[in-house]
């Protein structure tokens, strides 16, 4: 079969022949990938910088996408850490990290909106007590996973949502998503008084935000949770430790170990339903799987989604 295969930490795939995985367990089936999402995860597993990295090569990156089963039904799956990713003609799935979806969804879509939706859906129903009417501010909003967070907590019943990150002119264009609010990461402390901070960014930005955050509060005695999903500004906050004292702060992660494969998976049904009812504004590009060495560098705001 042909597969997106990664030879070399530091190059892009390159499309060429390789075995077709056995299954080997009795839950697991050969599917045919019909699509698979190019994250940002996928981008760390490909180049061997990801926390949960084996160091194996060769290996075929995609952490997750949609394929049809031998029964003929279509699948959304989430594979382990292997070196047996998604982005191949065939892939062998645990049908225990799957969910079945409708015939008519698109798996575009699919295989584009579950992963940088599912940070943000899963942060706010697994990592906090999130209530109707609460204030969310995302930060990083203008990539791929940030706007999508808006969408998702604006659909999970947030009151106020408002978008932070450096660029102004793509912050201006988050209207159309349903933000209440943006604010530049300069002028942070306007949205000092959200309950929820869902955060991309991390690194001195988000140690900035947070010191602004916490001083800026009317009331300081109010619960403000701190999410913290992606490191793109940095892998290291120097928090300053007057931060944690002078405001009810609490700052958890959410990602794989925090949040376990039985939660995920309680929550991927919802979550589906919700991409194939068009419910988010997905903003996708189908990428044949042989052009992945060309499209890996895209540095496009859409998600790129290989179709073998």
């Amino acid at each position: 079969m042909k597969a997106a295969v990664v030879s070399e930490f530091g190059s892009a795939p390159r499309y060429r022949d390789f075995p077709v995985p056995v299954p080997a367990g009795e839950d697991e089936v050969l599917v045919h990938v019909l699509a698979a999402g190019l994250h940002p995860r996928v981008r760390s597993q490909a180049d061997g910088s990801h926390y949960t990295s084996t160091g194996e090569l060769p290996l075929v990156p995609g952490v997750d996408g949609v394929g049809r089963g031998p029964d003929g039904q279509l699948r959304y799956f989430i594979l382990p850490d292997t070196a047996m990713g998604a982005m191949a003609e065939q892939t062998v799935i645990d049908l225990r990290r799957s969910i079945v979806l409708p015939a008519s969804t698109d798996p575009v879509a699919v295989a584009a909106a579950m992963n940088p939706a599912m940070s943000s859906w899963i942060a706010l129903r697994q990592r906090t007590r999130f209530q109707t009417g609460q204030d969310v501010l995302v930060l990083g909003a203008t990539g791929n996973a940030g706007a999508m967070a808006l969408q998702v907590a604006r659909h999970l019943g947030a009151g106020q949502v408002i978008a932070a990150a450096r660029d102004e002119r793509k912050l201006a264009a988050l209207a159309a998503l349903g933000t209440a609010a943006t604010v530049p990461l300069a002028d942070i402390k306007a949205a000092a008084d959200v309950d929820v901070v869902i955060d991309y960014l991390w690194g001195e930005p988000a140690a900035a935000a947070m010191a602004a955050i916490v001083t800026g509060r009317a009331d300081r005695g109010k619960p403000l949770t701190w999410i913290q999903i992606g490191a793109v500004a940095g892998a290291t906050a120097a928090i300053p430790s007057a931060a944690l004292r002078a405001a009810r702060l609490d700052i958890v992660g959410s990602g794989q170990g925090s949040v376990t494969s039985r939660e995920y998976l309680a929550e991927l049904p919802a979550l589906a339903e919700q991409i194939a009812a068009g419910t988010f504004d997905v903003d996708a590009r189908a990428v044949p799987l042989a052009d992945v060495e060309q499209a890996w560098a895209a540095t496009t705001g859409q998600r790129i989604v290989f179709v073998p």
